[in-house]
């Protein structure tokens, strides 16, 4: 269905009372999660009770008490923020907003699935009149005869979350720090009136509802206040939540149709359904597709002077593209959102995975014997292996993991596969890009696991990581682990060459024996007595990938030991997400990125990594995306148009869109495109040359 502008402001509508239920409204912040919040003792100064007075709480309750104090000196320890309510510490805010948005995000989450039949049985659509509560009443009343409905209604939602965490732990995990909290019975009460509102009723079997509820989260009263505190973005949330503009589906449709879905087309050199089913796939009626090793004819420069309608006849020759395995081709939003790059993406995967098979790519019929086998595990496949997604906002990504999760439950309900039978989804791909965590008691805990060269390394990458909330996707992180490898081994030569000597570990020096002087060493901060140990230049040609396998073994143990370990563990296993995704590449970079300013705390490092697109946002985006693709990969990007005529993106014409990347179609859309977002927008696709570009 169509999202109309009576629709969304239907959906405006709701988020807007649901949000001030749960978190107040722009004059008077709080709501039902500050209620909670001072029940275990925290004040909205973040001033806190001792745990031990809180006499009313049980040992549950007190459990939770002492995790909230954790997540709040976490908070205030890894991500500082600017205040936006005077009153209000910044802490407690996000707190407050991360544990409203989350509740919200649930329950609407399991309206959701009451329409593709993940539950057996309603049991949001009708409150505690909801078949699914009424079976769980029939076998639990008894045993819970001495508590309300309304609170054995909350124990039957509870049971259900912890059901659904063990495919979707990011958004169902009780335990999670974003979802502790729960809203009193009333509070919880209201929030069911306001889903089951026969207006939306039409709107919970659509998968974008939910890519809209994030959109209308934050209120445009905060972003003017955000603006009016500071022109450029304080922070990452400001960041997130400045430039939070819904893209259009035909938007998404235009770029996704012509980078993702024109790769098949030529791999399959047109003998595709994507060429009937992609509405905007740009083709022109005279391609000829080339065989393996036979080179473009020369043609002659072509007539300009000829009409449009015969230059289109003109023959338009296409490279060779060998077939690929579909679980190899991989599509990257590296400002994901809501995902709806990724929800339309699915759609073209899943005509690639089932042409892939008829055609035997990657002996697909080895592994998968029959259609209906691939057919069955295709959408868990298609969230393990293509679609890739990075956001600085943590909201955003647990919306995005929410929405490729319930894309994957559509197809399995249309091909009438019941709940229990449905493959388990065991990871996905979408990461929120968060500094890596600064307990510094933590690190060493890790860190004196390791080698002593590999430990400093990685207490290196942990410093590096430390602007990822301000970047995400932009950060180089990839190539900073290599130059940080290859610093080391440099150093270990310097030290390699004066064997023999004799150092001081005070100052370490090397005898000139031409000159008869002394001079210092410069080995930068590399430990010397770590350096002399290593015996052989191997361990430097191990080191980057020893480097990842001790964070992918420490992302593992999350969850393993105490709650601050724990707080810990989690956001590192988002940082090492985070690398591993960079150092991937990819056949298509789709997005609507951030534009204008950077945030104040990564401006200055913008210079360095990217000195022909610091001047905005979105050219650093198009860059970025462009080296992360394989040869033959294409971009694909709405931004403002201003970026292909303001002489301030001189360079980043030459050297980005005309030198590295290469243009193929340009729409200038014009006003009132990307919702709220006044600009004048351009969507457009370029593509990375099979051959390597000139420097």
């Amino acid at each position: 269905m169509s999202f109309d502008t009576d629709t969304r402001n239907r959906l405006a509508s709701f988020v807007g009372k649901c949000r001030d239920l749960l978190c107040g409204d722009f004059n008077s912040p709080g709501g039902e999660m500050a209620r909670q919040l001072a029940n275990y003792g925290i004040q909205d100064t973040g001033d806190a009770f001792e745990v031990d007075t809180l006499t009313h709480l049980d040992e549950p309750g007190l459990e939770t008490a002492r995790t909230l104090r954790s997540i709040l000196t976490h908070k205030s320890a890894t991500a500082p923020a600017a205040k936006v309510w005077k009153k209000f510490d910044p802490a407690v805010y996000d707190l407050i907003q991360e544990q409203g948005f989350t509740v919200l995000n649930r329950l609407c989450a399991l309206r959701m699935a009451e329409e593709r039949k993940i539950l057996e049985f309603p049991c949001i659509s009708a409150g505690l009149q909801s078949d699914g509560f009424q079976l769980y009443e029939y076998h639990t009343g008894k045993a819970n005869a001495d508590i309300s409905p309304e609170v054995r209604y909350q124990h039957f939602l509870f049971s259900l979350f912890d059901e659904l965490s063990l495919d979707l732990g990011s958004l169902f995990d009780r335990f999670s720090p974003q979802g502790l909290l729960f809203p009193s019975t009333q509070a919880l009460a209201d929030l069911l009136e306001e889903i089951n509102h026969p207006d939306l009723a039409h709107l919970w079997g659509e998968d974008e509802t939910i890519g809209w509820i994030y959109q209308y989260w934050n209120s445009q009263e905060e972003r003017k206040a955000m603006r009016d505190a500071s022109a450029a973005p304080r922070n990452s949330r400001e960041l997130a939540v400045r430039n939070q503009f819904f893209t259009p589906r035909y938007v998404v449709e235009f770029l996704t149709d012509n980078s993702l879905g024109r790769t098949w087309y030529e791999m399959t050199q047109g003998n595709t359904a994507l060429k009937d089913n992609c509405t905007y796939l740009v083709r022109r009626p005279s391609e000829v597709f080339l065989e393996e090793n036979e080179p473009a004819p020369v043609l002659e420069k072509p007539d300009t002077d000829l009409p449009q309608a015969e230059q289109l006849k003109q023959p338009v020759y296409i490279p060779f593209r060998p077939h690929k395995d579909p679980r190899e081709i991989r599509l990257l939003d590296p400002a994901c959102g809501s995902m709806h790059f990724g929800l339309y993406a699915f759609d073209l995967f899943e005509t690639i995975y089932s042409e892939a098979w008829d055609l035997n790519v990657a002996s697909l019929q080895e592994e998968f014997p029959t259609k209906e086998a691939l057919l069955l595990q295709m959408p868990r496949l298609i969230i393990e292996n293509n679609i890739h997604g990075v956001d600085i906002d943590p909201r955003a990504t647990q919306i995005a993991g929410l929405a490729l999760w319930l894309r994957a439950q559509r197809t399995w309900k249309n091909q009438k596969v019941s709940a229990s039978d449905r493959p388990k989804v065991k990871s996905s791909n979408i990461v929120c890009a968060e500094p890596m965590p600064g307990d510094q008691e933590q690190l060493q805990e890790f860190t004196q696991q390791l080698h002593p060269a590999i430990a400093q390394m990685v207490t290196h990458i942990f410093e590096e990581m430390q602007l990822a909330g301000e970047a995400g996707s932009l950060l180089k992180i990839e190539e900073k682990i290599t130059t940080l490898v290859d610093e080391a081994k440099d150093a270990w030569k310097k030290i390699g060459k004066h064997e023999g000597e004799m150092f001081s570990s005070a100052e370490l020096v090397n005898a000139d024996h031409r000159s008869g002087t002394q001079t210092q060493l410069d080995i930068g901060s590399w430990d010397l007595e770590t350096l002399s140990a290593i015996s052989d230049s191997e361990f430097f040609e191990q080191a980057e990938q020893s480097i990842y396998n001790e964070l992918a073994r420490y992302a593992e143990s999350a969850g393993q030991g105490s709650y601050k370990r724990k707080l810990f563990a989690n956001d590192a296993a988002q940082g090492f997400a985070l690398i591993d995704l960079c150092r991937k590449r990819y056949e298509a970079v789709v997005m609507n990125p951030p534009f204008g300013d950077w945030s104040t705390k990564f401006k200055a490092q913008s210079r360095k990594d990217y000195p022909v697109s610091y001047n905005d946002i979105m050219g650093a985006f198009v860059e970025r995306g462009g080296r992360l693709l394989n040869p033959g990969g294409r971009v694909g990007s709405i931004t403002s148009r201003t970026c292909f005529f303001l002489s301030s993106f001189t360079k980043w014409r030459e050297q980005i869109v005309l030198d590295l990347l290469t243009p193929e179609y340009l729409v200038d859309l014009g006003h009132g495109v990307m919702d709220a977002a006044m600009v004048e927008a351009a969507a457009y696709v370029l593509l990375k040359p099979q051959t390597p570009a000139k420097n």
